[in-house]
């Protein structure tokens, strides 16, 4: 039985929005195919804490794929967004190299793809300010990831930085000149902004920037253990830093159902269709045939195929992140290098602004 016999009947997009900007991403690899030196990518996480499968499997896979397919790839480990959504950015360090750590295990090579972070570049907050001055209030008041990221904050009131977020990661695709960027459709709202920056620059002050293409990721979406949205905060995730053991107690106290049958049903049996999910992306296999395969099972068989699949599949990540592990200095040495080479592109670009607005004193 293959993938397709299962697959979904495609269906025209109610959104025309995201119909288009899947379309457009369809076009963009199949030019990242033929041409991938015409890209260079922007993406990046904020460093709360390990990564965990949800990540791995949606957005750290594609971002080796794009960087083993020859596209100039930039990492940005966003430290100062860490306090958009919380008063205390704590255990910055420890969480900064674990990020490290998860990339390099992962598959992302420094010296094909440049990791480094907010703080070592404050070009950004000097992007920020002409930034800034291109978009209302009122424009940044009504994107739709700000009001969801004023929702879920963990701080006691919002603070100013949460308003200019959006400015803020436009600066870091901006800086590089990134024409690519890797995103779920929930965050388009805020490459929108970041195309209106460039558009509104470039109108006033002449030809700086490029206008970035939304990649739109088609990734996965897998539950955490409790069945709801999988977070490092919830306690949730596998994280891909966890051990054999950890994850096989992780996956033993999973939420699933009452029905012994296993089969899979999104809709109807979400919990034990993302456990099934998540033992078909480890083992490169149709979910409906890894749901015939423990059949009458129930529970405790599914646990126990997942446990396996995902322990073989991390196996070798593992190892190589416990390699790097036991030398922090080589972590340093990667965001030392990578840190040098950002602020290179970051200065040469802040002089191209400062030409174009005329502050080239």
């Amino acid at each position: 039985m293959t993938a397709n016999d299962h697959a979904p009947t495609p269906c025209p997009d109610p959104d025309p929005v995201l119909a288009a900007a899947g379309r457009r991403s369809a076009e963009l690899e199949r030019r990242i195919a033929t041409d991938p030196g015409r890209f260079r990518v922007l993406t990046g996480d904020r460093p709360t804490g390990r990564l965990h499968l949800g990540h791995y499997f949606g957005t750290l896979q594609n971002r080796i794929r794009l960087q083993d397919q020859g596209v100039d790839t930039f990492v940005v480990i966003a430290d100062y967004q860490v306090l958009t959504d919380r008063d205390v950015a704590d255990r910055l360090t420890e969480h900064v190299e674990d990020l490290v750590l998860d990339h390099l295990a992962a598959g992302i090579d420094p010296g094909r793809s440049t990791v480094f972070t907010h703080s070592a570049l404050p070009e950004l907050g000097q992007l920020m300010l002409p930034f800034l001055s291109l978009v209302s209030v009122a424009e940044l008041r009504r994107n739709p990831t700000v009001k969801d990221e004023i929702t879920h904050s963990r701080q006691a009131s919002v603070s100013g930085l949460m308003f200019t977020y959006p400015v803020h990661q436009a600066a870091d695709i901006l800086f590089c000149k990134a024409n690519l960027v890797p995103v779920g459709q929930d965050q388009l709202p805020h490459l929108e902004v970041t195309r209106t920056i460039a558009r509104r620059f470039d109108d006033r002050y002449g030809p700086v920037f490029p206008r970035p293409d939304a990649l739109l990721s088609r990734a996965p979406l897998l539950l955490g253990t409790d069945g709801t949205k999988m977070s490092k905060s919830r306690g949730n995730a596998i994280a891909l830093a966890d051990s054999a053991d950890d994850t096989a107690r992780l996956v033993k106290g999973a939420r699933t159902d009452a029905e012994r049958r296993i089969t899979y049903d999104p809709a109807a049996r979400p919990e034990v269709s993302s456990l099934l999910l998540l033992a078909a992306l480890c083992q490169g296999r149709d979910p409906h045939a890894v749901a015939d395969e423990i059949g009458d099972g129930g529970a405790a068989a599914l646990k126990r195929t997942v446990t396996e699949a995902v322990n073989e599949h991390l196996a070798p990540l593992r190892a190589r992140r416990a390699a790097y592990a036991r030398d922090r200095a080589h972590v340093r040495d990667v965001l030392r290098a990578g840190n040098e080479r950002a602020r290179a592109v970051a200065e040469t670009t802040l002089d191209e602004v400062r030409t174009a607005m005329g502050t080239m004193y």
